[in-house]
This record gives C-alpha cells, sequence and structure tokens, in this order.
C-alpha cells in the first residue's frame, strides 16, 4: 500500500536521529514516527483558493449538495500547545519556547495544518518536555499530588498504569488503547533509573513528544450511510470542539461527554458546545480570532515621527488594539449584526482615541476607556474608520489608498487581489519638477503602467474613500502642500463620496456576512475551502443571515453543521 507523502515526517525522522540525549532518543525515536502508517494519508494540501475568483466577477461551478474533502492533520499551535500543557500540569508549569506560528490567509490554524516541523522544532519540544516534567516530578509532594499514589519499579504495577491512563486519556484526548498502556508502562518500568519516579516522568515526557499529542489526529471512521465519507468519532469531535472554542485540550467534562456518545449527533454537540461558549476561556478565542481575521497583528510595530504626528502617542497602538477588542466584545456579546462592526457609530475610546477622534469622553484616561456614540453627522462609522485599520493601513509619512482599498476587498468581501508582477516598482515617486501632487494623483501616473492598471482599478477606488484621515487615522480637509482632500471613489461601480458612503453601504451588502462565515470557515478546516465544500459555506450563511447575524449563532451552526463533524476517506492506492 503507497501511502500519500506525510509533509511532518521526513523533520520528524532526521530529527529524531539527531537527539542530544541518548537515553531520550531511544524513547523518543519510535515515537515521533508513530503516525507513518496511521494518519500520514490523511493530509489534505493547502493550495490556490478553488473558489475565489479575482474581482469575484466569474462564479465557480457550486456542486449540487455539499461534498467532504480530505482531513488535515494540524500541530498545535504555539497558544494551543502553552494551554495545554497549562490544563495538565497548572498554571505554574514552565512552558518554553517552540517553533513560532505561521498565519498563511490570516490564521494560525491554517499555518499549523501546512507548515512541517523542523528539527530545531522537535528539540524545543524535547526540550520543554523535559522542563514541564521536571517541574512536576522533582518536588516530592508536587508529584505525590500529581500522580495521586506510591509507583514501584515492578512490571504490571498498578499505580503506573492508573496514572498513565488518566494522563494519557488527557494528553492524547482519548483513552489509551490497551496495547499502547502497556507500551508506556513498560517504559517507565524500563527506565526507572536512579528511582521509579524518574522513570515515570520519562514516559510522561515521552507522551508530550509523542506526534499523537502533539498533531490533532482526526481521522474519522466510516460512515455507514455514505463509503466516500468518515464521520469524526466522539473523541475526535471533542478535540475539535475544545481546540476551536477553548484552543485547548478537552476537559474531563467533554471528555465524558464523548465515552457517553453524547457528541455522535448534532444536538449532542450543541449542547456541549454551548458550555463551552458559556466560559471566559471561548471569549479569548473569539478575541483571538477577531484579531486574525480583522489583522489587527500589523499594528504591532508601527511608528510615526511624533513631530509630524503628535497625537501618535506611546500608547497608541495599544489604545487601537484595546478599542478592536472592546468593540468586538460588545457586538458578540450582545448578540448584534456582526456585520455592524463595519458600520457602528457606538465605540470605545480612552484618553488617546478621543483627542485623536475629537470627540468628548468624559471619565477616560490612557487607561480607561468608555462608550461613545459617534456624531451622527460625523465622518466616522465602523472599524474602517477608526485608528487600527487606517494607521496599519498606511504609510509612515502618508496614505496607502491601494492597501486600504485591498483591506476592504480581501478582509470585508473575502475577494482575490492578485500579487503585482515581479519586477514592479510600487513606490510612488514624487514629480520631478517639484510640483505638489496628491497620493490620488500620483496613483494615477501610476495606473499608467499596463501591468499595474488592473489591480488598481480594482483595489484604489474604494481605497479613496478614505482620503479624509491621515496615515494615524485623523481627519482633514486639506492635504499636504495645501491641497483639498478628494474622498470620492467607487465600490464596483457604485459612486461613493467618503468613508461613511461606504459603511452604509455595506451594511445591505450581503458579500460582508458571507465574508465572514467563510473566514470562519477556513478557520475552523484549517485550510481554504474547497469548491465542493460552497454548499456548506450557502447553508452556514443562509443560517446566519437567519439569526439576525449573531456571530455566536454562527459558532454553534458550525460546529453542528455536517462539515465541521465529516471528512472524504482517504483513498488508498495500491
Amino acid at each position: 500500500m503507497k501511502l500519500p507523502e506525510n509533509p511532518a515526517r521526513p523533520a520528524l525522522a532526521d530529527a529524531t536521529n539527531q537527539r542530544k540525549s541518548p537515553r531520550t532518543r531511544a524513547l523518543a525515536a519510535p515515537l515521533l514516527l508513530t503516525l507513518a502508517t496511521g494518519a500520514a494519508a490523511c493530509i489534505g494540501g493547502i493550495g490556490d483558493p478553488e473558489s475565489l475568483d479575482p474581482g469575484g466577477t466569474t462564479p465557480p461551478e457550486v456542486p449540487a449538495i455539499y461534498e467532504p474533502t480530505d482531513p488535515v492533520l494540524p500541530r498545535l499551535t504555539t497558544l494551543q500547545y502553552r494551554t495545554t500543557l497549562i490544563d495538565l500540569f497548572g498554571t505554574n508549569v514552565p512552558v518554553l519556547a517552540t517553533e513560532a506560528d505561521t498565519n498563511p490567509y490570516l490564521f494560525d490554524s491554517i499555518g499549523a495544518a501546512s507548515t512541517t516541523l523542523s528539527e530545531l522544532g522537535v528539540e524545543q519540544y524535547e526540550q520543554a518536555a523535559e522542563a514541564a516534567t521536571q517541574y512536576v516530578f522533582s518536588d516530592p509532594l508536587r508529584r505525590a499530588v500529581f500522580v495521586g499514589c506510591e509507583p514501584t519499579a515492578a512490571p504490571g504495577d498498578a499505580c503506573t498504569s492508573a496514572f498513565l491512563a488518566r494522563f494519557g486519556r488527557k494528553a492524547m484526548r482519548r483513552p489509551l488503547a490497551p496495547a499502547e498502556l502497556e507500551r508506556w508502562s513498560g517504559v517507565a518500568v524500563a527506565l526507572a533509573q536512579p528511582d521509579v519516579w524518574e522513570g515515570l516522568r520519562l514516559a510522561t515526557a515521552g507522551l508530550l513528544q509523542s506526534p499523537k499529542f502533539l498533531y490533532r489526529v482526526e481521522l474519522g471512521e466510516p460512515d455507514a450511510d455514505d463509503p466516500d465519507r468518515r464521520v469524526l468519532t466522539g473523541y475526535e469531535m471533542a478535540s475539535r470542539l475544545s481546540f476551536f472554542l477553548w484552543n485547548t485540550t478537552p476537559d474531563d467534562a467533554l471528555l465524558d461527554a464523548a465515552a457517553a456518545g453524547e457528541l455522535s449527533n448534532a444536538d449532542g454537540i450543541g449542547k456541549h458546545a454551548a458550555r463551552l461558549l458559556a466560559d471566559d476561556r471561548a471569549r479569548a478565542t473569539i478575541q483571538r480570532y477577531f484579531a486574525q481575521y480583522l489583522d489587527v497583528g500589523r499594528l504591532d510595530g508601527v511608528t510615526r515621527d511624533p513631530v509630524s504626528y503628535p497625537l501618535f502617542t506611546p500608547t497608541m497602538n495599544a489604545s487601537m488594539h484595546r478599542e478592536v477588542e472592546l468593540l468586538v466584545s460588545h457586538i458578540v456579546d450582545e448578540g448584534a449584526d456582526a456585520r455592524t462592526i463595519f458600520s457602528t457609530q457606538h465605540i470605545y475610546v480612552n484618553s488617546d482615541l478621543a483627542a485623536l477622534y475629537g470627540v468628548d469622553a468624559p471619565g477616560a484616561d490612557v487607561t480607561t476607556f468608555v462608550p461613545v456614540d459617534l456624531p451622527e453627522d460625523g465622518p466616522r462609522a465602523g472599524l474602517l474608520t477608526l485608528g487600527a485599520f487606517l494607521t496599519m493601513n498606511a504609510h509612515e509619512t502618508q496614505t496607502s489608498p491601494t492597501a486600504r482599498g485591498k483591506y476592504v476587498r480581501e478582509r470585508v468581501l473575502c475577494q482575490v487581489v492578485q500579487p503585482p508582477p515581479p519586477n514592479i516598482d510600487a513606490n510612488l515617486e514624487p514629480p520631478s519638477d517639484g510640483s505638489a501632487k496628491t497620493v490620488r494623483e500620483l496613483l494615477e501616473e501610476h495606473r499608467k503602467n499596463e501591468a499595474c492598471k488592473g489591480c488598481h482599478a480594482f483595489i484604489d477606488p474604494p481605497g479613496f474613500l478614505f482620503e479624509h484621515f491621515d496615515s494615524i487615522g485623523a481627519y482633514r480637509d486639506i492635504l499636504p502642500g495645501n491641497l483639498p482632500v478628494d474622498a470620492t471613489g467607487d465600490l464596483d461601480g457604485v459612486a461613493l463620496d467618503g468613508a461613511r458612503d461606504l459603511a452604509e453601504l455595506l451594511t445591505t451588502d450581503k458579500r460582508v456576512g458571507r465574508c465572514m462565515v467563510t473566514q470562519l470557515f477556513r478557520h475552523a478546516q484549517s485550510r481554504l475551502e474547497k469548491d465542493g465544500e460552497l454548499p456548506a459555506i450557502d447553508e452556514l450563511d443562509a443560517a446566519f443571515a437567519e439569526a439576525g447575524y449573531d456571530f455566536r449563532a454562527l459558532l454553534l451552526e458550525l460546529v453542528t453543521h455536517r462539515a465541521f463533524r465529516t471528512v472524504r476517506a482517504p483513498e488508498m492506492a495500491q
């Protein structure tokens, strides 16, 4: 039987043979290859988005019914790894650095399913496992509480088996198979030098380096109604739900639900998902999702000249981050129409932002945010007129209609903007005669290049709508050089004048809600959607609309949908 190549396998195998500790190497080498015959066939590649068309002009041919696609094999993200170790060992456990996440297509969940692990990454997992287990087992009181009994070095020791069964269930997100439990118990006994506690520690550290711990294995089981489809098992659903909604390993209640068969149908899944969503961990996960979906991480490291932009205080980056978080919390917690994030006039400001926006904010200071309703006749409404969006989509000394328009196309409407052709100078050179020109005029000159014309004609018109806001988001009527602002533009042929016009248009644009569904679907699936999954996105989009675009309702709809619970049966070639 020939299996499709596992991108994790070469790095794991090579790195295993390079381990510095012979004792740990002997323990870990077979563990890191455990998945070679089981999960290698489940890797789903992430390629070009099949269902997306530049400009959104040619809809793909959508299948009549939903078609599941290949499962992926996501590694735990750095956050998931850290929170899992804390759940396993306690809040004070040291968590050493591991290989950094990547976030292709915005989400680290996609990077976790599409990047290979380097040799250094394997070594870092070994060091992290050593540090975590030493923390527990080096302290007699701590290890006694953690293990719950006194192990011996005798083969078949009941204490050793009971502890590894309990710990293994939590770490692997499922009960250990009898052969696995026998093997790990044997490891603990065989390595019980200089004492039995060291053997048990090494077995625990070995579990933490197993691919079945580091990777989320969700292969499913055969579906009696469809031989081409597999349904995730209860334990796989427990893992998927917990990492999706909490970014950590399932708790005992969720594993118990899996054991009782309560995660085998939509009703049971919905019941337990509702419990997870009521927890503060879900709030944190939702915030992290929106931070990636809205791409606000690009604010980190943004600087501005304090002489040119005195309103951009040293705390402004943090203020803009927090403003987005509070806006997201308000909309999600209130069950409001999630699309209003792009049109609401109810925002939260501290003293930094109140000065930037020119609004009164009684009680606000640098650390205290207060709710503010923007003026009905003012220039601002929604996220796209707030400092975070306007600042991270601008240059240090001038605005960027191109970056702002690209964000609207890609992040708000889920359209594809092709990268510029190679060897194209994207810089806007000032006029050689020294005359004053606006960014709009410079872009019009730039668009005379036929290689640049197509994309700029697509992304610049909506970007021009933000020209009343400078590169930190302050409102202006006059440009440098005493030139007047021209904030006219359009979106797909609809003439608009300013960002408020765009905000009002987006409140009724069906693409906004569908884009939110699509982005969440990608994040949940750890990959881009395939054409066969478009019917599922259609159904989720319709349910989202029916629920008044309540984001929590969308989460519940997604986790109970068959697209979240099924995968295509892997094809095995002889």
